[in-house]
């Protein structure tokens, strides 16, 4: 079958034609659900101070910047499947890796090379979606890969609830779910969008090109890296048990389950700046109202629910503007941009944040997340003027 067949097929079924990678994406939620909390728990058990445990998670992140740029070329190269396949299995090797050390620097080195392969999946999948997909669908497909990807990280606390939080266990488990990502990908080795570049199409061209979407990524990426990083810290400190703070990480995931197909739905029909800036205000407004409510009762789990889901609104929605801004093969690249554009965020997010928790106490997580909403809901507003 030609490339172009394929193209062809796919236009006539993207659903079909992207099912094997959503399956892909489920299992790889689950994996990260499982694997994020594992290294800031076990370092804030050894007394590691939060600036040193946020420099640690950021390190996933460089390691991510650095490759990312390269990865549109090397999956144009070898292949959507054979890439992400073959991440996976050094992914999983690392894991291993983390079970039988404990020492700082040496996790800092693994969680550096997590981030070389982690996001290959991740990168993969986003442009996978992106050329299967049509523009009239683009916010609902995207609000699907979000809310598996979700499903996915919700369940991977509760996997935790079963094989525990410290120890070689949880790391051998996470190994393991790396594997699982593969299996759904195998049917679709040959059959998987060819992957095509576009030579001068460069990263800093495309955050000229769409500011409003690469401050959605950013502003997300701050928000959810630092949630998974702090928030089981969060309820430490507040008193709650660390299996709860765990399963606070669910519940900042399960809004996404529910709400991410309105929200994709409302990209489709309404003007995305709008939904845009909806999400990233009322994401602001819940994250302020944490200060407000009894981290012992029920209702912080519903403002965790809602303050998940609305959030990860942001980055559907900045997903379907970037897909209404390119297309062919600018695509790869735009996708790329936007990943390195939330994984910057996160990098320095995480270290601001757990600096101003050691000055501010709990306030400094919420404080530093709320101020980079307010900023890309304030952008998307003020990019209403102009008329494209």
């Amino acid at each position: 079958m030609s490339p172009s067949s394929l193209v062809s097929g796919s236009a006539a079924s993207p659903w079909r034609a992207l099912l094997p990678i959503y399956v892909a994406c489920l299992a790889f939620g689950i994996q990260v659900g499982t694997s994020m909390p594992l290294v800031p728990l076990a370092l804030e058990q050894q007394g590691v101070d939060k600036f040193l445990i946020g420099i640690v998670g950021a390190a996933w992140g460089v390691g991510m910047i650095a490759t990312t740029p390269f990865v549109p070329a090397v999956a144009a190269r070898l292949g959507a499947v054979p890439l992400i396949c073959g991440a996976a299995v050094i992914s999983a090797a690392l894991s291993v890796a983390f079970a039988f050390t404990s020492s700082v620097p040496l996790w800092f080195g693994l969680t550096l090379l997590q981030g070389v392969v982690g996001g290959v999946p991740w990168v993969v999948s986003e442009i996978w979606i992106n050329l299967v997909i049509d523009e009239k669908r683009r916010g609902r497909a995207m609000a699907a890969y979000a809310a598996l990807i979700a499903v996915g990280m919700a369940i991977g606390p509760l996997v935790l609830q079963f094989v525990g939080l410290y120890g070689p266990r949880p790391f051998l488990v996470a190994a393991a779910l790396m594997l699982v990502v593969i299996l759904p990908l195998l049917p679709a080795w040959k059959s998987a969008p060819p992957i095509h570049l576009v030579k001068d199409g460069g990263i800093l061209r495309v955050v000229r090109a769409a500011p409003v979407a690469m401050l959605a990524a950013f502003a997300c990426g701050l928000g959810e890296q630092v949630a998974f990083s702090f928030l089981p810290i969060f309820a430490v400190e507040a008193k709650v048990p660390a299996e709860t703070g765990a399963l606070w990480l669910s519940a900042f995931v399960i809004g996404n389950i529910v709400l991410q197909w309105p929200i994709g739905w409302a990209a489709d029909e309404l003007d995305r700046r709008i939904v845009l800036a909806v999400c990233a205000l009322v994401s602001a407004a819940l994250v302020a109202s944490i200060a407000f409510i009894d981290p012992q009762s029920s209702a912080i789990l519903v403002v965790l629910v809602l303050w998940g889901g609305i959030s990860f609104g942001i980055y559907t929605v900045g997903l379907a503007l970037l897909g209404q801004r390119f297309s062919g093969g600018d695509i790869a690249r735009a996708n790329a941009a936007f990943t390195i554009v939330y994984t910057v965020a996160g990098l320095v997010g995480r270290p601001i944040a757990g600096g101003a928790m050691d000055v501010m106490g709990r306030s400094g997580m919420t404080s530093t997340v709320m101020l980079f909403y307010v900023i890309a809901g304030v952008a998307a507003l003020l990019a209403l003027r102009r008329r494209d």
